[in-house]
């Protein structure tokens, strides 16, 4: 397994790079992200994957460990191939991708190029707390509350209620009822306060 490659960049294009380590340029495949985070012509540190296949073997490059780890996930899922994960990595930055799975936002998934609906859901189902694990999150409200949610915070901040107690209270509502107005959030999470 080769683990990260530090050498020279010697061919830099938006899907791949060419890095020149100890006389053997190696040609390792990029997300959009790693792209617009490499500079021209010096020395580069990538951090990769290795897929091995009966007819290729594959080299993909991540500008931090983190992008990796996400790369590694989205590839554990039934149905999301590496070309995939690559595309939602171009498409969205790799702390995008986790919020989007933890909060089980389908929209931001689906909006990447070629996912639908079944495969969006199906890597939030397999991913969510994986995620919600690794990364040591609580449980998040989803993004459609989000309006509501920041209504209620203001509500409560204009209240004198500090902004930290208030979103733990507000969040425990919606984690208990999503659908509550932003009426009842507030009236719910003042008795939390």
């Amino acid at each position: 397994m080769i683990n990260h490659l530090s050498g020279r960049l010697v061919e830099k294009y938006p899907t791949h790079v060419v890095i020149e380590c100890g006389g053997v340029g190696y040609q390792v495949h990029i997300s959009l992200n790693t792209y617009s985070s490499l500079p021209q012509g010096e020395q580069v540190r990538l951090f990769t994957h290795l897929q091995i296949r009966e007819d290729a073997h594959t080299l993909y490059g991540f500008s931090t460990p983190a992008e990796r780890e996400i790369f590694r996930l989205l590839l554990s899922v039934s149905g999301v191939g590496a070309s995939t994960a690559r595309t939602m990595l171009s498409s969205m930055a790799p702390a995008e991708v986790r919020d989007a799975i933890a909060t089980a936002d389908v929209r931001a998934i689906q909006a990447v190029k070629g996912i639908g609906a079944k495969t969006a859901q199906r890597v939030i189902l397999d991913l969510k707390d994986k995620i919600l694990k690794i990364y040591d999150l609580d449980e998040v409200s989803p993004k459609t509350d989000n309006t509501k949610r920041e209504e209620a915070l203001s509500a409560l901040e204009v209240l004198g209620f500090a902004r930290k107690p208030a979103e733990k209270a507000v969040d425990e509502v919606l984690r208990q009822d999503s659908s509550t107005s932003v009426e009842g959030i507030i009236k719910s999470a003042l008795q939390n306060l």
